[in-house]
């Protein structure tokens, strides 16, 4: 077993002695300055601290996150092969949940953040209903051309 030495006097101590390494404080204090005085450049300019780029944490950005789901699943953003994702019963439900938090936040809210919310759920449920009215067309489209071709609706034409 190694011998434990004593740190003041260079002789073998019983037990072992903590050397508390002071100058490992003054480094930490350096380090919390030097990443307070970052932050408020950060402020300054407008960005983020640690250059992420995220937005603030804020209502406005809850809406957009809300909105952009629902917009993705009304076909306005392609999946990464580049198709439109068209799912009606998802854009409904983040568009209801818009609709809940305006209802919650009644009384609450700025005008702006307001106008915001009540402008971006007019779009969305427009939106919804072009969509559904167009996929609707589509089918009845293609219900009334299985039955010219003489195929019973619902089936899928011959091989």
């Amino acid at each position: 077993m190694p011998e434990l030495i004593d740190p003041t006097g260079g002789e073998p101590a019983d037990e072992p002695k903590i050397v508390v390494d002071s100058d490992w404080k003054a480094e930490a204090q350096k380090e919390k300055e030097r990443l307070a005085q970052a932050e408020a450049q950060a402020q300054e300019s407008g960005e983020r601290p640690g250059g992420r780029g995220l937005p603030p944490a804020d209502f406005r950005a809850l809406v957009g996150s809300l909105a952009t789901q629902a917009i993705m699943y009304l076909g306005g953003i392609p999946d990464p092969d580049g198709r439109a994702i068209v799912a009606p019963e998802y854009a409904r439900h983040y568009i209801d949940l818009l609709g809940v938090l305006e209802e919650k936040t009644k009384g609450n809210l700025t005008d702006e953040e307001s106008k915001e919310l009540t402008g971006v759920l007019h779009e969305l449920r427009t939106r919804f209903v072009e969509i559904v009215q167009g996929v609707a067309a589509a089918v009845a489209e293609e219900e009334a051309k299985k039955t010219a071709r003489g195929d019973a609706p619902g089936q899928a034409p011959p091989a």
